[in-house]
């Protein structure tokens, strides 16, 4: 198998450099673009890692349930947890939460667009409705079929603040379609942005 990145796979996050584990600036006045892999690095785990520019760890999930589990952490490279993201059923749809490090209230909710058997199947099928606590609204839109977890994140305005579609090598190759290439625009919250690719590598059954 192909490496995403030309990393030693770091089993002992204790040992990891501070220079490295340091990474708490999750807003930057720049563009970043990520790796994001949907595969946990631990052993018979299920989960996502996500690479900065310079092929270092900077957010994962190790998930040793089935996929698609209604509970998932996401955390730093030291295992710090960033979101809680839990999955409500109601009937024949569900809704995601997603929880912050302080606060029992959900700081966002993720839910279908529309749900009437009347409107575009394929839109729906593709489009969600990201609602913040502050009242603020995104949207959350599928670029491919199946179960591809390529996206784009607008505002309420129509603002792309990240698009993640499938990685291609050096020399134009594309990569599996568990392997994405997630660009991030300049003053948005990255670690909020992979709440969202958690939640929707969930949706799509990826994680």
């Amino acid at each position: 198998m192909a490496k995403v990145h030309p990393l030693t796979v770091v089993t002992n996050t204790e040992d990891v450099s501070s220079s490295t584990s340091s990474y708490k600036n999750y807003i930057t006045s720049k563009r970043e673009t990520f790796t994001v892999w949907m595969k946990s690095l631990l052993m018979q785990g299920n989960g996502c890692t996500a690479f900065d520019e310079n092929g270092e760890i900077v957010y994962r999930i190790d998930n040793y349930d089935d996929k698609h589990s209604n509970e998932v952490f996401l955390m730093d490279l030291r295992g710090k947890v960033l979101f809680t993201l839990c999955e409500h059923r109601m009937g024949v749809f569900s809704r995601w939460k997603g929880y912050g490090t302080n606060g029992a209230k959900p700081m966002f909710r993720v839910r279908k667009s529309c749900r009437s058997i009347f409107g575009n199947k394929e839109y729906c099928s593709k489009s969600y409705k990201v609602s913040m606590v502050d009242g603020s609204c995104y949207r959350l839109q599928g670029l491919a079929a199946g179960k591809s977890a390529a996206f784009r994140i607008t505002d309420s305005n129509g603002r792309v603040m990240a698009e993640a579609k499938r990685k291609q090598s050096s020399s134009g190759v594309v990569l599996g379609d568990d392997i994405l290439s997630l660009v991030v625009e300049p003053h948005v919250d990255h670690s909020f942005i992979m709440a969202l690719v958690t939640v929707y590598g969930l949706i799509k059954r990826q994680i």
